[in-house]
């Protein structure tokens, strides 16, 4: 039964997947389309607002959604050591993430189309997280230790995951993007919070944690 209720939710997603507006069109197309769309910042009241909106649907099938996901991955290449980016970092209020999978070898980049975390331990680490949109902001966050994920590829086809550690922090910090939750907020919200403390972070020691 949940396996079916997991299926109607995308089919009725990818049926309620609106066709990108001209405004959207524009940001996508803007320049060479080979390279870096900007990262929005908090700091701009104009782009604050579209990094606080919720995220639609994205039509995988949608060419101008490939160019979109190169554009992303280039912006997330031009950081100083980001390992994700979401789609309202660039502007586009769409469910697109990239995330640096540290649980595979080689550590590559990967792409998601509407994901979706179906299932959260709750077991959670405590560790340090920033955001590549957020200026001067670093702080220790609660997240789930592992987390069950369903997204889609270009091509439409759906995947399912189940995805632990530090890279599974990576994919709740960008898909709460999706969902206009930005850290600075959160923090806010955590604070009369209380979990049980389980430091098992792996990489947080090594790299910049700029999401």
């Amino acid at each position: 039964m949940k396996k079916l209720s997991v299926l109607l939710i995308f089919f009725i997603g990818f049926l309620n997947a609106q066709k990108l507006t001209s405004h959207e069109l524009s940001i996508i197309n803007q320049g060479d389309v080979n390279t870096a769309l900007p990262i929005y910042q908090t700091t701009d009241s104009n782009q604050h607002k579209t990094l606080l909106n919720i995220s639609s649907e994205a039509d995988p099938l949608d060419p101008n959604i490939a160019v979109l996901v190169k554009r992303m991955r280039e912006s997330l290449l031009s950081t100083d050591g980001g390992v994700g980016i979401a789609a309202p970092q660039v502007g586009i209020n769409r469910k697109i993430i990239w995330v640096q999978r540290f649980d595979k070898e080689g550590a590559p980049l990967e792409y998601f189309i509407n994901p979706v975390i179906v299932w959260r331990s709750d077991l959670q680490n405590l560790g340090p997280e920033g955001d590549l949109s957020i200026p001067d902001f670093r702080d220790q966050f609660y997240r789930s230790k592992v987390i069950q994920l369903e997204y889609v590829d270009l091509k439409g086809q759906k995947y399912s995951e189940i995805v632990e550690g530090f890279t599974a922090v990576i994919f709740q910090h960008e898909i709460d993007h999706l969902f206009g939750i930005l850290i600075s907020d959160k923090k806010e919200k955590e604070k009369n919070d209380s979990y049980k403390k389980v430091d098992a972070y792996q990489k947080s020691d090594l790299m910049k944690d700029r999401r």
